[in-house]
């Protein structure tokens, strides 16, 4: 061989795409920062009458 000539490298790596989007979902989900906290919005519950 000269040493003009490409050398043989490693084989190209094939990922499916079932993998591919799992990484990227997995990446996004580490990634993301936790929601903040909803206000409380709820209203306080009446104490129900008794029935006559």
């Amino acid at each position: 061989m000269s040493k003009t000539e490409p050398q043989p490298g490693p084989a190209p790596t094939r990922v499916s795409m079932y993998d591919l989007l799992a990484s990227c979902a997995a990446a996004k989900a580490i990634s993301t920062p936790p929601r903040a906290p909803e206000p409380e919005t709820r209203r306080p519950v009446r104490e129900h009458r008794e029935a006559a």
